[in-house]
């Protein structure tokens, strides 16, 4: 890209911020020490944010700061925050981005009021119907993209299909070299399951779908989503979300026992090491960590939510995927999609 990438942040959202903010900015700038191609556009305490970089001895070559004297705190609803948002170091991370100046916002705020205020801000794409929430899971091959995630708990067969155009275009601005193959979430992969609404989705993205911009893969089971055979999985809010807190609560509960299963007696520890290095790789492919940053699609921009609890590794993961979003040209990719895949 001949401009440099622009990354609004708000260094404000989540739980110890800014620290873990700067903190995840610093990585970023370490592993990206051989680049030049970025801009990071800070918002928060200007008097907190550079004494923390103060602290940990960053350069500011590539750093833009704005102060915002406004937070949004994590128990805001959303409802109030439409009232009380302007300001705050969300909103101006969010405006800044509408105008123009950056090309993506990144926020560890609150989860509902990001939600509400980016529809607000940046308004939603022209030929999509409503916003969807995407993830990255791991899978045999790779990663997935997985979405809706909790955005919109009710969907027809239209929101779906925007959801699939949505997803391929995040997949292919990521990997631009694997083709992306959607699946529908359902109770079975036999075309007789399912509600109706996944029925007519189904079909209509099985007859309709250009294949120059994604293969359809028919329906999935929650037990095959890691397996490797559909890169974007496809679902409405309310189902995804259930999907998503049951694989971190499994991920979780796994890695918990195998700790306390290879700690608990002394022939257990002699064997753990032994195995080191192979936990140690199982232990880092399941580290929520490197997944962090759940990006809102179907606004006139990109928007990405890191985990307000994350610490700085996990901000670093989300501010990298904020930077390979767009390094991807990911609204190039949707508009592309859109214009070839929308279903008649």
């Amino acid at each position: 890209m001949s401009k440099k990438i622009s990354i609004a942040i708000d260094a404000m959202g989540g739980d110890n911020s800014p620290n873990k903010i700067i903190e995840g900015i610093k990585l970023f700038l370490k592993k990206k020490s051989s680049h030049d191609d970025f801009i990071l556009n800070i918002f928060g305490k200007e008097d907190e944010i550079k004494k923390k970089i103060k602290e940990l001895n960053i350069s500011q070559n590539n750093i833009n700061i704005f102060n915002s004297d406004k937070v949004i705190s994590n128990e805001e609803s959303p409802l109030t925050a439409i009232k009380n948002s302007k300001n705050t170091s969300m909103w101006d991370c969010l405006q800044h981005q509408a105008d123009g100046k950056s090309d993506i916002s990144l926020s560890a705020g609150n989860t509902g009021v990001l939600l509400v205020i980016s529809r607000m801000i940046l308004k939603m794409m022209e030929g999509v119907s409503k916003p969807a929430l995407a993830g990255l899971w791991p899978n045999d091959k790779g990663l997935n993209v997985v979405l809706d995630l909790g955005a919109n708990i009710d969907c027809n067969d239209q929101n779906l299909i925007d959801f699939a155009i949505l997803g391929a275009a995040l997949f292919k601005s990521l990997f631009p070299n694997i083709e992306p193959v959607v699946s529908l979430l359902n109770i079975g992969s036999e075309e007789i399951k399912g509600t109706e609404i996944l029925k007519k989705t189904s079909q209509q993205l099985r007859n309709s779908v250009n294949k120059k911009n994604f293969t359809y893969n028919g329906y999935i089971e929650g037990n095959e989503i890691t397996n490797g055979k559909s890169n974007v999985i496809v679902s409405d809010g309310f189902t995804g979300n259930v999907a998503l807190k049951t694989a971190e609560g499994t991920a979780k509960f796994i890695t918990n026992n195998l700790k306390k299963s290879l700690t608990e007696n002394l022939l257990s520890k002699i064997s753990l090491l032994f195995s080191y290095f192979a936990l140690k790789k199982f232990k880092e492919k399941l580290d929520p960590r490197k997944y962090n940053g759940a990006i809102l699609l179907g606004l006139n921009g990109p928007v990405v939510k890191s985990h307000g609890g994350i610490d700085s590794i996990g901000f670093y993961h989300s501010l990298d995927l904020c930077y390979r979003i767009i390094k991807g040209n990911l609204m190039s990719e949707i508009k592309k999609n859109l214009n070839i895949s929308k279903v008649e």
